[in-house]
């Protein structure tokens, strides 16, 4: 008698497969289908890893499963092998890693029926009215003008993107007999020229990227703010889709899409497709299927977009591949970008990693030859870079973060007719509230940090937990009145510019400004009519964003990585300060950078002044060998936290203790406290691995995981394993 077992992932911390019988109804199991099985007291949707004659327990304790929710894989081989290696890299249960993988409806064990998305143009009684004719209902005159300019048809997705409230003008204009539905298009068709010729660099950069496709080869695209990395990317996709193969394009955040949106559907006539957080889960299911079944040719998404099934995956592009945006913070903590090299591996498709800034990681893979190195040095255009000026602010008066020679230049360039973009990190009107009679601080209770005071709302808020409290008028230590603002926050440079400027528009970009749904989209596009001379934003502007009437940045607090414990803040520092720096001058205008400073004489200040990333680069990259860090070393961060100080410190010990007993060779550094020791609530300790091999931290981890679930002093804790860390707090 064949005897059939299903060996079941359960989305739980739980790294063992499960044994079950097959369910009554069920037939043609296949790895990748989901099934919905008992587990416990409860009913889950488990993934189907193996296929087997027998199991390990007797048969009479296997329950039955309940049902098979799919005919077919969710995945091809290629994507499960990639998700299944993730899991073993990352040393994360395989159930939830598969289920992070899939869409929050198939998770909930919802049907994967795909409705391909209706694609709409005009009828041929659209193609002969006066436009004029719906100048009394502008709402679709607007849908009428996109689709009338537009010379294919324009999926549902992109109008929604163009146009808000578009479903009942929509629906208007189908009425009238003004528009039809169409289906997709079937084929890929060639980029349409560029308006600028491709310089030297760019047509080099393009013919290696060309001339890998149909195998694997990694390309690091090191381009200078503005030198057309875009455009590089547009050429060298084009002959992937004529021959009928998908792109991934993936992008660090939502609010970077709708340019890339933009800019591909301006040159490209094929299906474009967008997957992100900001979709309501059926469009992100939607989008998940039709990209399965081929109906997506270029598909734009952030992190867990690398996920998407595709069956025939031609190159895959990771834009702005230096932001840590791209590694997954909590639960299944991967990078997309490593990810994204694995499975351009396994997939034998070149892929391409395009940043003005590239990781230290990533330089050095392009330096040891794992990567071909594209260097883009030229803006495009004949832009000329900006020039970087350091500013001491030790020796001028500054008040309320703007010393006096940046206000000059601002409203030197105002006085010019162009726009000033002033960039700080840092939310709200001032990073602390302090009491100058008795020295009281606006803490929060919860976490190890200063609530940021919000004087628009008379509010404090704590930008780690998310507390929230009423602003006191009296010091409730000493009842006081003498309560002062301490530091800057972006609220506070727009009130001190409204006082200096008060005939200019400002116009301040921040997650508080941007928090309604297309809010942060309709700012972007009023800072590009240069209607708003004065821009203020933190690291929300300092990406991928074209301000062509941008003339000075200045950049308020140039400081804060210089002196970080994390060994990652001084290449973090220096990106960030080349990318806002790149808004400046990026058209037929100049630009200047003006960098406050308390440390003009720091090294890597000066080389920023250079206006050279590569040379900041290569000196971090000095540091990181000298002090064995990565990309020299390899890491992994044990984190645990509870509401008492002992419990995480005690099992980390422990750990300590049977880690240095598994191999002596592995570095065990800790059990530390966190650099934020409690966080909403909970006290958190972490312990960090390294080893000068991969394979053997790897060998190690392997070893140690099942200690670590045995242990009984971790009943008492909430840990977690991060690998390759990016963020040690």
């Amino acid at each position: 008698m064949n005897l059939t077992i299903l060996r079941i992932a359960v989305p739980s911390p739980l790294r063992s497969l499960f044994d079950y019988l097959p369910p009554v109804d069920g037939g043609n199991f296949q790895p990748g289908q989901r099934i919905k099985i008992p587990f416990g007291r409860s009913k889950k949707i488990g993934l189907l890893i193996e296929v087997a004659s027998e199991s390990e327990f007797p048969l009479n304790r296997l329950k039955p499963a309940i049902a098979q929710l799919d005919s077919e894989p969710l995945w091809n081989k290629t994507l499960f092998k990639l998700i299944a290696w993730a899991s073993g890299y990352y040393h994360h249960p395989i159930g939830e890693v598969f289920a992070s993988a899939m869409p929050v409806l198939l998770k909930q064990g919802k049907e994967p029926r795909y409705r391909p998305e209706p694609f709409w143009l005009l009828s041929e009684e659209g193609r002969n009215i006066d436009p004029q004719s719906l100048k009394r209902a502008p709402k679709q005159l607007e849908l009428f003008q996109l689709l009338k300019t537009a010379d294919h048809p324009i999926a549902a997705s992109l109008i929604k993107l163009e146009v808000e409230n578009h479903s009942a003008p929509l629906k208007r204009l189908e009425e009238l007999g003004l528009i039809e539905q169409c289906p997709p298009p079937q084929q890929a068709l060639s980029v349409t020229p560029s308006p600028h010729s491709l310089n030297s660099e760019q047509q080099s950069a393009v013919t290696e990227i060309i001339g890998s496709r149909g195998s694997f080869q990694a390309h690091l695209l090191d381009g200078v703010t503005g030198s057309g990395k875009t455009e590089v990317y547009l050429q060298a996709m084009a002959p992937v889709l004529e021959a009928g193969r998908a792109v991934l394009v993936l992008v660090p955040e939502i609010g970077l899409t709708p340019q890339l949106v933009e800019r591909f559907q301006e040159r490209l006539s094929c299906s474009i497709g967008l997957l992100h957080s900001g979709l309501a889960d059926g469009e992100r299911l939607q989008t998940w299927l039709a990209a399965k079944a081929g109906d997506i040719q270029l598909l734009i998404g952030t992190r867990s977009a690398i996920f998407t099934p595709f069956e025939n995956l031609g190159m895959i592009i990771v834009d702005e591949e230096h932001d840590p945006s791209f590694k997954q913070q909590d639960g299944f903590r991967y990078s997309a970008r490593d990810v994204a090299v694995k499975r351009a591996h396994l997939e034998q498709i070149p892929i391409v990693l395009g940043s003005g800034t590239p990781s230290i990681e990533t330089l050095y893979h392009a330096r040891e030859g794992r990567y071909s190195h594209l260097k883009l040095t030229e803006r495009a255009g004949g832009a000329m870079p900006p020039k970087i000026h350091l500013l001491d602010v030790r020796h001028h008066r500054v008040t309320d973060g703007l010393s006096q020679p940046l206000l000059k230049a601002i409203r030197r360039e105002l006085e010019a007719d162009n726009q000033v973009l002033i960039f700080l990190n840092r939310r709200g009107f001032a990073p602390a509230l302090l009491c100058y009679d008795c020295g009281w601080s606006a803490n929060c209770h919860r976490c190890d940090s200063l609530m940021t005071l919000y004087a628009g709302l008379h509010r404090l808020r704590c930008h780690h937990c998310g507390l929230e409290a009423h602003t006191p008028t009296q010091c409730p230590s000493c009842q006081s009145e003498n309560m002062h603002p301490v530091g800057e926050g972006t609220e506070r440079l727009e009130q001190a510019l409204l006082n200096h400027f008060p005939e200019s528009e400002i116009l301040r970009i921040d997650r508080d400004t941007t928090r309604r749904k297309s809010a942060f989209e309709d700012l972007i596009n009023r800072a590009k009519d240069g209607k708003n001379q004065i821009l203020i934003g933190t690291q929300m502007l300092a990406k991928g964003h074209h301000f062509p009437n941008v003339t000075l940045v200045g950049i308020i607090n140039a400081d804060g990585g210089i002196f970080s414990v994390d060994f990652r803040a001084s290449e973090r520092m220096v990106q960030q300060i080349n990318q806002v720096a790149g808004r400046a001058g990026r058209a037929e205008k100049p630009g200047n950078v003006v960098i406050q400073t308390h440390a003009p004489d720091h090294p890597l200040l000066m080389q920023i002044q250079s206006g050279d990333y590569s040379t900041c680069a290569k000196q971090l990259l000095y540091e990181r060998e000298q002090s064995g860090f990565p990309p020299f070393s390899y890491l992994a961060l044990l984190r645990a936290e509870a509401i008492e100080q002992e419990p995480q410190m005690h099992f980390l010990e422990i750990m300590r203790q049977q880690g240095n007993a598994i191999d002596p060779n592995i570095l065990l550094l800790g059990p530390i406290p966190a650099p934020m020791p409690r966080r909403a609530g909970r006290h958190r300790t972490q312990l960090l691995v390294q080893s000068n091999d991969r394979a053997a931290l790897h060998q190690f981890l392997s070893r140690w995981l099942p200690l670590l679930e045995k242990e009984k002093s971790g009943r008492k804790v909430r840990w977690s394993l991060d690998v390759d860390p990016i963020e040690l707090y």
